[in-house]
């Protein structure tokens, strides 16, 4: 999945972790998607971090 489609799955989980209606097993499964995702969201983030670090000179001739 995108970083995009990853955050926006989040999204979806918190809010139906927020909304308080689901059972503890539905909250402590979805729970633990999100924690997952983040992780998920977090690595994305840093391999895109990597990436312009690695080429900075390209960012300076832009």
């Amino acid at each position: 999945m995108t970083f995009e489609e990853n955050l926006s799955a989040l999204s979806e989980i918190t809010k139906k972790l927020e909304e308080g209606t689901l059972s503890l097993e539905e909250s402590v499964e979805l729970y633990q998607k999100g924690v997952a995702l983040s992780a998920q969201c977090s690595q994305q983030l840093e391999q895109a971090r990597l990436k312009i670090q690695e080429h900075p000179e390209k960012e300076e001739q832009a």
